[in-house]
C-alpha cells in the first residue's frame, strides 16, 4: 500500500449558522457542531483510505469560543496519523464574523476512524505522512494520544461493566 501525504486527505467545508441552528441564547448547538465534524472528518478518512469509514472515537473536542447566527464556520480536516486500520483526524473549525470578517478558531477535534471492508471488518490502510510543520508536530504528537485514548476505552469499557443494564 502506497503511503500517502497528510494534505491529500484534507477537507474544507464553509457553512452559515442560522436561527435554527441555534439554542435560547443565539449561540450554535453543541451537537450542531458534532455533526459537521464528523462530517469533515469522515470525508478527510474516506479520502485517506478509499474505502468505507467508522467513527472509533472523539476525544478531544474543545469548544473555545461561542457561535452566532449569521456567523460562518469554516472547518478544515485531514488524517494526522494512521496504524493498522485506524486514522486519526483533525479538525479546526474558525467562525468568522461575515460583516466584520474577525476570524476565531471556535473549535479543535481529534476523531478516530476506523476503515471497514465489505463484510465490516477492519481493513489496512495506507501509511500517511507530514509535510508542513504543523503536519509534523500533530504526527509527531499522535502516538501519545492513541496511547491516552486506548486507556480510556479500557476505563470506558471497565464503567459500562460496572453499571451494567440496571435501570
Amino acid at each position: 500500500m502506497e503511503r500517502k501525504p497528510c494534505s491529500n486527505s484534507k477537507v474544507v467545508k464553509t457553512t452559515l449558522v442560522f436561527p435554527p441552528d441555534t439554542n435560547h441564547h443565539g449561540t450554535l448547538f453543541g451537537g450542531k457542531l458534532l455533526a459537521h465534524i464528523d462530517d469533515v472528518a469522515s470525508i478527510a478518512a474516506i479520502k485517506h483510505a478509499r474505502q468505507p469509514v467508522v467513527t472509533a472515537s472523539t476525544d478531544s473536542v474543545d469548544f473555545l469560543a461561542p457561535v452566532t447566527v449569521g456567523q460562518s464556520i469554516h472547518l478544515e480536516a485531514y488524517v494526522t496519523w494512521t496504524h493498522h486500520t485506524s486514522m486519526e483526524v483533525f479538525v479546526k473549525v474558525i467562525t468568522e464574523n461575515l460583516m466584520t470578517a474577525e476570524r476565531t478558531v471556535c473549535n479543535t477535534a481529534f476523531l478516530t476512524f476506523v476503515a471497514i471492508d465489505k463484510n465490516g471488518r477492519p481493513a489496512p490502510v495506507p501509511e500517511v505522512y507530514p509535510e508542513t510543520e504543523q503536519e509534523k508536530r500533530m504526527n509527531e504528537s499522535a502516538p501519545a494520544r492513541a496511547e491516552q485514548r486506548k486507556r480510556r476505552r479500557e476505563k470506558s469499557k471497565e464503567f459500562a461493566n460496572k453499571i451494567g443494564l440496571q435501570e
